[in-house]
């Protein structure tokens, strides 16, 4: 199997690293700048908060998607805002029976595509010229759900900070059980990478969602990592807020999340971790470790996109609406300072 990891960042590294290490695949990575140089010279190393380390080097490294042969299976572990400018790599990569498994947060571009009695057509906020559905197709994709915190050390280093916390949840758009999504399962089980199926993965994707929603944008908004967060009483109210708030709209589509999850979620679990597991100090979401770094943000991914949702069924979410447009103005201003 030819498996490409496009985007070999934080997440992208960590898998990336534990499929070429087990040895059951042939591994390709794209990265960029720093950190691609420090991967084609020495290799990429994963360690993880419990002492144990992973070294891992590559069939081909590379920033070029279209220096690398057809791919049986594309990784994609770019942010959300990213996707779409990635389009003709990504039908470039992909064998004709090739599968392209989005590692992203948030609500997929291919959200609409095989839903029983659901809507059609890409999401345009995400997709907005309509070139992931047209040129990678949706029927090409898996979801997967991820928890899993990793960030980059120092180039060619990656960190995983909570090594109980790393679970795959892969799922086809249409909640069927295929030979692709086994195959793909199979072979991250065999690297450890705690792989599993489900036969409803917008499910998944909505219970992930209220995690991040918890932790996310507040931390990009205060600079506060998970556990900081959650020592502060007016914040947890705000988290709380936003947590019901995206339940309300996962509901009124149609899927009725468990009462435990938003508790949880809205009272300390850091991004990562699924809803029963307890907080881990120091953790700094993805938003954060954006915005310490000047990267945009998955803004729509996380939060645009369930407004989208809300509106369209007539639904009122004051706290995400506020906490939306913060968000925004700070991608703005990022994007002047880097300009």
């Amino acid at each position: 199997m030819k498996i490409c990891i496009l985007g070999a960042g934080a997440i992208g590294g960590h898998v990336a690293v534990r499929l070429a290490a087990a040895g059951k695949a042939e591994v390709s990575v794209i990265a960029r700048g720093e950190h691609l140089r420090a991967i084609q010279r020495d290799g990429l190393t994963l360690r993880n908060n419990e002492g144990e380390s992973w070294h891992a080097r590559f069939a081909q490294a590379t920033d070029d998607a279209f220096s690398l042969p057809p791919q049986d299976v594309v990784l994609v572990a770019l942010k959300a805002s990213s996707l779409p400018g990635q389009a003709e790599a990504l039908q470039h990569l992909l064998a004709d029976d090739g599968v392209a498994v989005f590692l992203n947060n948030g609500i997929p571009w291919w959200w609409n595509h095989g839903m029983q009695g659901g809507s059609h057509g890409t999401l345009d906020l995400l997709d907005p010229d309509a070139r992931l559905w047209n040129l990678v197709r949706p029927e090409r994709t898996l979801g997967a759900v991820i928890y899993s915190p990793n960030e980059v050390q120092s180039p060619g280093v990656v960190f995983h900070g909570n090594k109980p916390s790393n679970r795959y949840i892969l799922g086809e758009p249409t909640d069927t059980l295929t030979p692709r999504l086994q195959a793909v399962v199979d072979v991250m089980q065999d690297a450890g990478l705690g792989a599993e199926t489900t036969r409803d993965v917008r499910r998944d994707i909505w219970t992930k969602l209220l995690i991040n929603v918890a932790s996310n944008p507040l931390s990009a908004l205060t600079r506060l990592d998970t556990a900081q967060l959650a020592d502060d009483p007016d914040i947890r109210q705000l988290r709380r807020a936003l947590v019901t708030e995206v339940t309300d709209i996962a509901e009124v589509m149609g899927w009725t999340l468990s009462s435990p999850a938003p508790a949880r979620a809205g009272s300390g679990s850091g991004e990562g971790k699924p809803p029963s597991s307890r907080s881990t100090p120091g953790i700094r979401p993805s938003m954060l470790q954006d915005v310490l770094l000047g990267r945009a943000m998955e803004v729509d991914a996380l939060l645009g996109q369930p407004q989208r949702f809300a509106r369209a069924y007539g639904l009122a979410t004051p706290t995400l609406d506020v906490v939306l447009t913060l968000l925004r103005g700070l991608d703005r201003s990022r994007l002047r300072s880097t300009a």
